[in-house]
């Protein structure tokens, strides 16, 4: 196998026992992190310090996730302007947050007959939030339904606080095999809870 250092250097092609014993003078391990490679390659570093980076380049990049809901707001075909105000002000900030926006306009009996007081509601969320999100999905009738999905507008999301983790964890790195000591293995980590299900209506 062809052996290399932690800071870079190389000791060349040696036999396993050999390079095993060159760890153990340098008071390291011999970690394999290459067995697919002809010769294979295994580098002489601090398995500890190695699991520890590992761990820690896993955290960041749950930190940098990004957990995208899809939130709703509801009308009637009569919500007056203060109702309808209040409504998109909420869309707005959800928008900002880098959520999605689910606008529906619910008809009950006899409304069905003036889908048109609907579709007014909906230009005029979608006129008025042009400036913070872009239609997903054109206005159009599900069931006794008129929704619109609108998406975040790129470059105006904020920040938003890591205090969630995203629902599809991504696969742990595969560990490479140890030739020499094992270290006193860690905790494992619970696993995170998963995120508590949005309400559909805010009224």
């Amino acid at each position: 196998m062809r052996v290399v250092l932690d800071d870079g250097g190389t000791l060349g092609v040696m036999d396993t026992r050999d390079a095993i014993q060159e760890a153990r003078k340098r008071g390291l391990d011999l970690v394999e992190i290459a067995p697919g490679a002809q010769p294979p390659v295994a580098k002489i570093i601090d398995y500890g310090k190695f699991l520890y980076e590992q761990k820690k380049k896993q955290h960041e990049a749950k930190k940098k996730q990004v957990t995208v809901q899809v939130k709703e707001i509801k009308f009637r075909p009569g919500t007056d302007d203060h109702d309808y105000e209040y409504r998109k002000e909420n869309a707005r900030k959800w928008l900002l947050d880098g959520d999605k926006v689910r606008a529906a306009i619910a008809f009950r009996g006899r409304e069905m007959s003036h889908r048109e007081l609907g579709a007014k509601i909906l230009k005029r969320l979608t006129e008025e939030l042009a400036e913070y999100g872009d239609i997903e999905v054109a206005p159009k009738m599900e069931g006794y339904q008129m929704f619109t999905i609108l998406s975040p507008k790129k470059g105006l999301v904020r920040e938003k606080p890591h205090t969630s983790v995203a629902p599809n964890k991504e696969a742990e790195p595969e560990k490479p095999r140890r030739e020499q000591r094992q270290p006193q293995a860690d905790t494992a980590e619970a696993p995170a809870p998963e995120p508590e299900r949005e309400e559909d209506e805010i009224f």
